[in-house]
């Protein structure tokens, strides 16, 4: 990354890449101050005059239950919080809006000109594996200070986290083989880019989207659709254009009119040296074989095939045996395969009694039917291996850890004192998902419906300050 092109300073640039762990490239973020619900300005408002504002609590996010028939979910989106959270702050559009409004009174404004996150932010690195009641992430400040991250925190992490998991159960079934991340045409515009992230935490290995590319530094494959082919005269002459620009290496698509007459036309014009062909319709099953044996028999032997066609895990999973070498997927990668969302919620869990900063935390909790409870406390949480070193089970606790835990804690600390603490390269997070995956039964990455692969265990003790 060569920062002066960007037109930065030395130090600009050194800040740019530190950020983004030497790859991708920052770019600017608006403030998130409005990325909210308009109920927490108002409880904000009703603190500050209630005096309960300042007082010291604890927030967690968690999920109650998996989607249905998942096994594990996956953390994704950490990074783009702490992004969030260093850019929430009220300049004087937003506060003018504000005011203009008279969505909360002038006291509360000047309390928001002056915002910035100063507490603590603790939480499961990104990429790693959680289950039912796991403290996902765990933010301690003043209840006026917290409460502002809410609903930013919880529309990236419901958001990429649920990306992540359907893209960790599809790279789970293509095994070695490659994915493509293809879905921005599927999905709002930005949160295109934010998909392409977190597939690539998932286990994909390149995104089509571009400006996911540019910010992220993931990298980006793509050459031809079926418009291509239809503007030229012939099939041939879109083929010759298309190696003619982009080298022998190049990927034809060949499912435009007759699969088997493009295939040959396809090694004619490229020779036996090229790259690999698409097919994006059809029974990808037998024609991916056909095609196989066509290429094989026209001495193309190291012609990759790469099919696409509104692919899911379980379409993934029933090609294991086909002589596929690559898959792209969009639509239903983009909207989590069926589960667009975690459920995650953010929850008061502990508080002081004063806004004296040695007041003890003392738990609160929701109490209610219907599924919606809620376990008080200020948590931690460690993954119990067995003896030969799988996991076994997620074990949430309040209170001391106890010593045979100690050395499997899952939370680490992101934010300290308002300063980020604990940004990341992408490819770290990708390698960890990977690895935290590896870590879990077997049954971990079947495709039946089942409960979640490992039970969680509750460890109740006092709250701990």
């Amino acid at each position: 990354m060569n920062t002066a092109d960007l037109g930065l300073s030395e130090e600009e640039g050194r800040e740019a890449l530190r950020r983004e762990g030497g790859g991708g490239r920052r770019v600017g973020v608006p403030s998130t101050a409005l990325f909210t619900d308009q109920y927490e300005l108002t409880m904000l408002q009703a603190a500050l005059k209630a005096g309960t504002a300042g007082r010291r609590s604890v927030f967690e996010v968690f999920t109650r239950r998996l989607p249905e028939g998942r096994r594990y979910g996956v953390v994704a989106g950490t990074g783009r919080v702490l992004d969030a959270v260093e850019n929430l702050h009220f300049d004087a559009d937003v506060l003018g809006f504000l005011r203009e409004r008279k969505i909360v009174d002038e006291e509360t404004l000047r309390w928001l000109a002056a915002y910035r996150f100063s507490g603590d932010i603790w939480g499961y690195p990104e990429g790693e594996v959680y289950f039912p009641g796991s403290p996902i992430m765990r933010v301690e400040g003043s209840f006026a200070e917290c409460v502002l991250l809410e609903t930013v925190i919880l529309s990236i992490l419901n958001h990429d986290s649920a990306i992540a998991a359907a893209a960790s159960r599809m790279s789970a079934a293509a095994g070695e083989r490659p994915l493509i991340e293809m879905g921005a045409r599927r999905t709002h515009e930005l949160a295109a880019v934010a998909a392409a992230r977190a597939a690539y935490v998932g286990g994909f290995a390149t995104t089509s989207d571009l400006a996911a590319g540019f910010r992220y530094g993931i990298p980006t494959v793509g050459t031809s659709a079926h418009a291509f082919t239809l503007l030229h005269d012939t099939e041939r002459d879109a083929f010759q254009a298309q190696v003619d620009s982009l080298g022998r290496g190049t990927t034809l698509l060949v499912d435009t009119y007759d699969v088997a007459e493009a295939v040959r036309t396809a090694v004619e014009v490229a020779g036996p040296d090229l790259g690999a062909v698409r097919i994006d319709s059809g029974d990808l099953l037998l024609v991916a074989h056909r095609v196989r044996q066509q290429l094989d028999e026209l001495g193309a032997t190291d012609t990759r095939i790469v099919v696409t066609s509104d692919l899911d895990e379980y379409a993934i999973a029933s090609l294991a045996a086909a002589p596929v070498d690559a898959y792209g997927v969009g639509t239903q990668l983009v909207t989590g395969s069926g589960h667009p969302t975690c459920s995650m919620v953010y929850k008061l869990v502990a508080r002081a009694a004063s806004a004296d900063p040695g007041a003890p935390l003392a738990p609160v909790a929701k109490k209610s039917s219907g599924g919606k409870t809620s376990i008080g406390g200020r948590k931690w949480a460690a993954r119990r291996p067995d003896p030969s070193g799988v996991a076994e089970a997620e074990v949430v606790g309040t209170g001391a850890v106890p010593a045979e835990l100690a050395g499997h804690q899952l939370l680490v600390e992101l934010v300290k004192a308002g300063e980020v603490v604990g940004r990341e390269s992408l490819d770290a997070v990708r390698d960890r998902h990977i690895a935290a995956r590896a870590g879990l039964p077997l049954s971990a990455t079947q495709l039946s419906r089942g409960e979640p692969v490992i039970p969680t265990e509750y460890v109740q003790g006092p709250s701990g300050n």
